[in-house]
């Protein structure tokens, strides 16, 4: 069984459907509407609620941060790398993991990737942080709607990928030209790496293009969480414009056919 903790984890959680709920343990001591709400969510879910006192959610979360609210839930289920390859009727985008350790990190970048539109994420099973509680917390519920995929070989995950007309582009400070100089609009997987240490090599040799972010300061890079945002919204916005650009707008016409009926 897993442990969430936490008023957006838990009602994320809740709200995707996609978790297994054994039971939600609430704090006595604490009575608020926003607490309140997710009571509500679970006696609507059908899901069994238990009151007790906040030291008692304290020992079961280990950690007092859990704001009056613990659940034990099933296991999430993660996917096959093939499930994330299945096709689509627009260009996916992907991201993988190359080694990313902190599980806050971790929990920034599913969140991110759930904000940015990211088709799913995949996860190394090895040298990679879980989906702990902390991670789940940290990513405020995003991870429960995600779809995650774990490889035991990224390297050769990044192969399959190729295989399926998916584009790698890992991102590195010494990369080949700026992010935002790169066309997010197709298939591609953008490819994050270690904290401190970047991609592995044969994972950056893998990837068909290394991209930077350019820094004016004096530090030489951003913390991989705060990267990725940088990069996963650039790739948002040019897909966001590009759905834009395809579809001609109503308004438009209206304007065009007005200036034509002026002119006959």
């Amino acid at each position: 069984m897993d442990i969430l903790y936490g008023l957006h984890p838990v009602e994320e959680a809740l709200r995707a459907g996609l978790r297994r709920f054994d039971h939600v343990c609430v704090a006595k001591e604490r009575h608020d509407a926003r607490l309140q709400q997710v009571i509500d969510a679970c006696r609507e879910a059908g899901v069994r609620l238990r009151f007790e006192p906040r030291e008692s959610l304290t020992r079961l979360a280990q950690t007092s941060a859990h704001q009056g609210v613990v659940a034990v839930v099933r296991e999430k289920s993660v996917l096959d790398l093939e499930d994330l390859l299945k096709p689509l009727d627009t260009p996916r985008l992907l991201l993988a993991l190359d080694g990313v350790e902190d599980p806050q990190n971790l929990g920034a970048l599913l969140r991110t990737a759930d904000g940015a539109g990211v088709d799913g994420v995949v996860l190394t099973e090895r040298r990679s942080a879980p989906l702990s509680p902390v991670a789940i917390k940290a990513s405020a519920g995003a991870s429960e709607h995600i779809r995650l995929a774990r490889v035991v070989n990224l390297v050769r995950a990044l192969e399959q990928m190729k295989a399926a007309n998916i584009w790698s582009v890992g991102l590195d400070e010494r990369g080949e030209r700026d992010y935002d100089q790169f066309d997010f609009t197709g298939n591609c997987v953008l490819v994050l790496g270690r904290e401190g240490a970047g991609l592995h090599d044969l994972v950056k040799k893998t990837c068909d293009h290394l991209l930077k972010i350019p820094m004016v300061g004096g530090v030489s890079s951003l913390n991989v969480s705060a990267a990725g945002a940088v990069v996963l919204y650039e790739a948002a916005r040019q897909r966001r414009t590009a759905r834009n650009c395809s579809v001609p707008s109503p308004i438009k016409k209206v304007s065009e056919k007005k200036q034509k009926g002026l002119g006959s």
